[in-house]
């Protein structure tokens, strides 16, 4: 049965973290084309407010990783979660897409559809790489998955998943060649100084785990290469944190300190040090090499690490399906180890050089017009619903 889609379109959105609101932000741009009388509401950032959205809680609220961090917020999450199921079920959207956040999203969106409203999820769960059980938990949670990566739709119909290809919305935003002495003059960099980038997450618990060890890696690489700069852009609410780290670990003059521009500062480094997530893709889109590290609470690693289904974490390794660059995980993400898997990409121009045309051909395979994808894909769910 095919049902008119209303012209003033009423979207239910949660985007949790920065990501998410990036690529809520995105699709948004092709829905409002679709239905310039759209209206957006309930979970989000500053991304999705630029574009009208109206956010009843900010995303951050659920920028929270690993089992013993989520316990720590698990009562205000669920309380959230109630409150905007409760707000939703009683004023009923046209829609309701969960924008990543699988352990928030996909409980919501099972209420929501056994209660008539369409669900759509942008990005797929990793289920081929992390938690195969969600598999039967996304079937009866949605009517439709946007998937970011193109081997996740045939993987999703093998279990009877109605799913679509949109492409990775961030292909579309990292030029094809990024300009380096442009991005470097932007940001007070020298044209000839090696430059390397430090990401140590957009999580709070990331930087908790994370940036001291950055931190005395950079320390590392500072007496062995007294001329590299250090740079590290950070999200607002996280920049505090980051320089009382820098302090602590005797670098507060050597790192620099950039709120937000994290394209900008890829764009600009001969490699970065950077920890698994998002973050990873976007390095890969900018054709830098990376060392990837991650350490979390104890636990939770011991949790997490027997659900792994294959033996790469970061992005860019399971896109290639290969080490094309290395990951230093828990406790082998030690200063020492992180220091020198950058001192070893800055020795090897080759391997820098292999690694680019790789990251060139999977930028290709990523580039599609996502906004517009996002809203064909919602066109057939509303008109089938």
């Amino acid at each position: 049965m095919v049902s008119p889609v209303p012209a003033h379109l009423q979207a239910a959105l949660v985007a949790g973290e920065t990501s998410g609101d990036l690529l809520a932000g995105l699709m948004l741009d092709g829905l409002k084309t679709r239905w310039p009388d759209m209206s957006s509401a309930g979970i989000g950032g500053p991304q999705m407010g630029r574009r009208g959205f109206e956010a009843w809680w900010p995303s951050d609220k659920l920028a929270v990783r690993g089992y013993v961090e989520v316990l720590r917020h698990y009562r205000e999450i669920v309380g959230i979660r109630r409150q905007l199921r409760d707000r939703l079920l009683q004023d009923k959207p046209d829609v309701f897409i969960g924008v990543d956040a699988p352990d928030f999203n996909l409980d919501l969106e099972a209420d929501l559809k056994a209660a008539g409203i369409p669900c759509v999820h942008f990005v797929a769960p990793s289920v081929w790489a992390w938690r195969p059980e969600r598999v039967e938990k996304i079937r009866r949670s949605t009517d439709h998955v946007l998937c970011i990566f193109p081997f996740e739709p045939e993987l999703l119909a093998r279990h009877g998943i109605s799913a679509s290809y949109v492409g990775h919305p961030l292909a579309n935003m990292i030029p094809l060649q990024p300009d380096r002495a442009d991005a470097r003059a932007a940001l007070g960099l020298p044209a000839d100084a090696e430059v390397l980038a430090v990401l140590p997450g957009s999580r709070a618990s990331e930087v908790q785990y994370l940036a001291r060890r950055f931190f005395d890696a950079c320390k590392l690489l500072r007496a062995e290469r007294p001329g590299m700069r250090f740079v590290v852009p950070a999200i607002p609410a996280l920049r505090e944190r980051i320089a009382q780290v820098a302090a602590q670990a005797g670098m507060a003059e050597s790192i620099q300190i950039v709120e937000g521009r994290s394209h900008q500062v890829l764009a600009a480094c001969d490699a970065t040090l950077i920890a698994s997530g998002t973050a990873t893709l976007e390095a890969a889109l900018f054709k830098r090499p990376m060392v990837i590290a991650y350490n979390m609470h104890w636990l939770s690693w011991r949790l997490m690490a027997p659900k792994r289904l294959q033996p790469w974490v970061g992005l860019p390794n399971i896109l290639c399906r290969e080490f094309v660059v290395p990951e230093l995980l828990q406790d082998q993400a030690t200063p020492r180890a992180m220091a020198d898997a950058v001192l070893a990409w800055l020795a090897s121009p080759g391997k820098i050089a292999a690694l680019t045309e790789r990251f060139t051909a999977l930028h290709h395979e990523l580039l599609r017009d996502t906004p517009t994808l996002c809203a064909d894909a919602l066109q057939k769910v509303l008109e089938n619903r």
